[in-house]
């Protein structure tokens, strides 16, 4: 008698197409694991990242705005929320592997650093080999999490954790989706968060992005989808080269009207010197290290160790350390 697992593998014969990974013929994971008799070892990399400490604290990890005012401003977490939904609804139409879409999207950003990319360029500066939050991610899927254990996941959930910002010669088509949902989904959802903080006002849009896309979020966020999923029909991943310029478009006005606006970013200059103050108390006070982060020294070295840590703060908890260290107990708002 078959399993779960077994039957939904001689499913995705049928329902994954040649461009797609099935799950039995995955590359495997770095140490061999007996497999699941429910789960097929995608769905199984998707279940072990959802219950990860990163993946939680993704929740007070901000997105663009700092400290924002307001409960309906995007997070790490909902931002990889949507990234998942748009992969699969792409996937599904594409006949790629929807769980391991799932997965890519689940972990692709579990790297970032607290106050968003001000504190990855913090921490690039800070630490002197470089920081990069996609190779973070990678690192805490295989030697942060389960008390530097990992969570041993399969080569081509790792391959597109680290593939979705610059790319990878390995990725799969499934990794290629992901990079282009994350894409999709920051633009449009930063957008409409800027329009909600009054960063921006609707006039300022382009008119080419609004009539090609459409006035609203929901509709811009459609159009990109289709516009991929009609491309990939034709068995190329990618934008249309129409499609592509709007997105180019897109793009340098966002990071000139928002991610380099001084009043979006008015705080990020304060954003170095935190981060900086607590990387440098724990270089010179190990011992107030977690227990697990100063295992993580004893076989990565002290400067990994505290980068690691300080990067998995949320923003929260790094103001609160802060606070903690270098205020005054006395001076602490009541």
């Amino acid at each position: 008698m078959t399993n779960p697992r077994q039957e939904r593998e001689a499913l995705e014969e049928q329902l994954v197409g040649p461009l797609g990974v099935r799950a039995r013929d995955s590359a495997g994971r770095e140490r061999p694991e007996e497999e699941c008799a429910v789960r097929t070892c995608f769905q199984r990399d998707a279940d072990r990242i959802i219950h990860s400490k990163a993946f939680r604290r993704l929740k007070h990890k901000t997105q663009v705005f700092l400290q924002p005012e307001g409960d309906h401003y995007r997070t790490r977490l909902t931002h990889t929320l949507e990234v998942t939904r748009l992969a699969r609804t792409i996937g599904r139409a594409l006949r790629l592997n929807e769980d391991l879409c799932e997965a890519i999207a689940l972990g692709h950003d579990l790297g970032h650093t607290p106050f968003g990319h001000a504190g990855e360029r913090a921490l690039n500066v800070i630490y002197a080999p470089g920081f990069r939050h996609y190779e973070q991610s990678l690192r805490v899927v295989d030697c942060i999490e389960k008390d530097g254990q990992g969570l041993n996941l399969c080569r081509e959930t790792r391959i597109g954790i680290l593939a979705h910002t610059n790319g990878h010669p390995e990725e799969s088509r499934e990794a290629v989706v992901v990079r282009l949902c994350d894409h999709v989904a920051y633009l449009n959802h930063d957008l409409d968060d800027a329009l909600r903080a009054g960063i921006l006002k609707k006039e300022e849009i382009p008119e080419r992005i609004l009539t090609r896309c459409g006035t609203r979020n929901s509709l811009r966020i459609n159009a990109f989808i289709e516009d991929i999923i009609q491309r990939g029909r034709t068995g190329e991943i990618g934008l249309s080269p129409d499609m592509q310029e709007i997105w180019d478009l897109f793009h340098a006005f966002m990071y000139e009207k928002v991610y380099h606006n001084p009043v979006a970013k008015g705080e990020e200059s304060k954003v170095e010197a935190i981060l900086r103050g607590l990387w440098e108390h724990y270089i010179q006070n190990p011992a107030r290290l977690p227990e697990e982060y100063r295992a993580i020294a004893r076989r990565d070295g002290l400067e990994r160790a505290v980068t690691d840590y300080v990067s998995g703060m949320t923003d929260d908890y790094a103001m609160y350390q802060y606070g903690e260290i270098f205020i005054p107990a006395a001076w602490h708002v009541k």
